[in-house]
């Protein structure tokens, strides 16, 4: 009888739980969706609405989600941690080799250099500002050395940078995420035992580190053989790819955690990394399907984090706590960006972007909330607030500022380029692409012979290694969203080609092409393409040196020394000026030497009324051309 009523009690209480939990996944998810489709619709990484979704709904506003609701810290901390190997192992999946190209040197700096700065300096202001122990000073700032691929991947969907500084950013967010959750576990067996010796604290790093690196190249190799070896049926071949992928994650995280704890985070992103540029059959049905599973993973992580926030503990740091924050963001972030990038060929505008964003993300979060729990029961509840308040309250500005105010930063900054794809790596392309950088456009060259590649990646350019007239590898370089294609090849029949499928396929403002034969002119300009004749090209060149020596030299500068931009008039400030009035305000060393309209474009004279719709081309030298455009059309300078 006992036995059966103790039976009834627990088939009773599992059901509680059970129809309690569903409400709770049920909001959490339409919340993650919800979060994410608002986030596409005002261009804001969702990341944000994730938070302040998880905050409304939290213990400290509705009560909705509390640490109750998942059946307490162990489950919460099973839930997050399965979770965050999934997030960690999308972020690596994605770091592909040519990607990892476009910035070799700034990254493996900022994950070395800049990550030591990370960790010193914010030990040194938590240590100064919050009077706390050295250990629990570098416990701290081990947290706040990840950015993580859970806020940096968010921010550049909506932020499309050049490459190399997108490469940068993404590879820092998940090696970062790998190098802080191992040194805090190390740092905070330091706490727990101050007495163990630097030998000690290093071999434990490097152990757990080398393990989830081993376990990741295992797994990697099973599935990869999996994959390409064993045939998984014809009809769900797809679907049972996609599964093997993910188990493959999962078990990944979980082997390599049994061993070592944090050791999991290292294994994914191995394994991740090595699966990603495998060559895997079905990668695209894979990739979109990761995506989608990110997405819910993380509505549970941000949501549920939230349930354990405590508005108490973010106040009782005071403005203290509010200083380090700051400084973390606007002092230690930018000394370690460049610090990293030093003598690269970031811009300036790149280098404040970089350190403009670096929010925090998952990996401070969730270990810091276990650590808090572990520092409560060794009787340390002063080190534990101080912990949590201090990286959540990191988390908190970081994200809402950083992550919500990313692309206006962006656009202040001028480092959302427009996108240029150049077909055709050879001497022509590569001399196009050259300018065009100089002016911070974003190109991509592509090129399908392996020697032009390696000479055009060599001499630091964008290459996506392809053919260029083939649909999927245009799209693949990112053609859907180009302004502008050349077609650069010294094949006029491939041009042709790339120009139709261009004009065809994709939405591009402007298609150009070069003929290397003056006889195929025609055939491009039916497509409507504007055409550049090699040929006729090189006898205006020498012609130019023949009668205008003087204009010659100083055109061959254009980009360099010397620019000439040309603007469309859509201020209605300008509507009705005359060119004497714009002269009077243009900086020294700039003129305007073209006024357009309705296609007639002619010198103007001083009394030249300006229309709406009119085109102004400024020549001088490249600074005050640039300042020229952005007096006058500060959208497009």
């Amino acid at each position: 009888m006992l036995a059966r009523q103790r039976a009834r009690r627990d088939t009773t209480g599992g059901c509680a739980m059970s129809s309690g939990i569903i409400p709770v996944v049920a909001t959490i998810i339409a919340l993650g969706v919800l979060s994410q489709v608002v986030a596409d619709k005002l261009q804001v990484p969702s990341v944000l609405f994730l938070i302040l979704a998880g905050i409304v709904v939290g213990p400290e506003v509705l009560g909705v989600v509390t640490l109750s609701s998942f059946g307490g810290i162990d489950t919460l901390a099973g839930i997050v941690g399965l979770s965050v190997a999934v997030i960690v192992f999308e972020g690596a999946f994605h770091l592909k080799l040519e990607k990892l190209r476009e910035a070799p040197g700034a990254w493996l700096r900022l994950v070395t250099v800049g990550a030591a700065i990370a960790l010193f300096g914010t030990a040194i202001v938590v240590r100064v500002l919050l009077g706390t122990g050295w250990d629990v000073a570098f416990l701290i700032g081990s947290l706040l050395v990840a950015t993580g691929p859970t806020v940096i991947t968010p921010i550049l969907s909506v932020v499309p940078v050049r490459d190399r500084v997108g490469a940068a950013l993404e590879t820092e967010g998940v090696v970062n995420d790998v190098t802080a959750a191992i040194l805090a576990i190390v740092v905070f067996r330091v706490v727990e035992n101050p007495q163990r010796s630097v030998d000690v604290v290093l071999q434990d790093f490097v152990t757990r580190l080398g393990t989830g690196v081993l376990v990741g190249l295992v797994v990697a190799a099973v599935v990869w053989y999996i994959l390409r070896r064993i045939d998984l049926s014809k009809g769900n071949a797809p679907q049972n790819a996609r599964l093997v992928v993910l188990a493959g994650a999962l078990v990944a995280y979980g082997a390599a955690d049994t061993l070592y704890s944090e050791a999991g985070i290292a294994a994914v992103a191995t394994a991740g990394v090595l699966l990603g540029n495998a060559d895997l059959p079905y990668e695209k049905e894979i990739e979109a399907f990761k995506g989608d599973v990110t997405l819910v993973v993380l509505s549970f992580v941000f949501i549920g984090l939230a349930a354990l926030l405590s508005f108490q503990t973010l106040l009782d740091l005071g403005v203290a706590g509010l200083a380090v924050a700051v400084l973390v963001a606007l002092v230690i972030r930018p000394l370690a960006v460049f610090a990293s990038t030093a003598r690269s060929r970031y811009t300036s505008a790149e280098r404040v972007f970089m350190s403009a964003v670096g929010p925090r993300g998952i990996i401070p979060a969730s270990v810091a909330t276990l650590f808090a729990v572990e520092l409560q029961g060794y009787g340390m509840p002063q080190a534990a607030n101080v912990l949590v308040g201090t990286v959540f309250l990191t988390i908190l500005l970081t994200v809402v500022f950083e992550g919500g105010f990313a692309r206006h930063i962006a656009q202040a900054l001028n480092v959302i380029p427009m996108r240029v794809i150049i077909v055709g790596g050879g001497t022509v392309g590569r001399a196009l692409a050259e300018r065009l950088e100089d002016r911070g456009e974003n190109v991509v060259l592509v090129e399908d012979d392996p020697e032009a590649v390696e000479r055009a990646r060599n001499e630091g350019y964008t290459v996506h290694s392809g053919d260029g007239s083939d649909t999927d590898e245009l799209r693949a370089a990112g053609a859907e969203n180009a302004k502008i294609l050349t077609a650069a090849t010294g094949d006029d029949d491939v041009n042709l080609l790339v120009a139709q499928l261009a004009d065809s396929k994709f939405d591009i403002d402007t298609i150009i092409a070069r003929a290397n034969n003056p006889d195929n002119i025609d055939a491009f300009e039916d497509l409507g393409v504007s055409t550049v004749s090699s040929s006729l090209a090189t006898a205006w060149g020498i012609d130019n040196i023949i009668e205008r020596p003087a204009l010659s030299n100083w055109m061959t500068e254009i980009g360099r020394s010397g620019d000439v931009q040309e603007v469309e008039v859509t201020s209605e400030e300008l509507v009705g000026l005359t060119i004497a009035d714009l002269d009077d305000d243009l900086p020294g060393g700039v003129i305007i030497a073209l006024a357009g309209r309705d296609g007639d474009n002619q010198v103007p004279n001083p009394e030249f009324t300006i229309q709406h719709g009119d085109h102004l081309t400024f020549l001088g030298r490249k600074e005050a051309v640039r300042d020229a455009l952005n007096w006058c059309h500060p959208d497009d300078g």
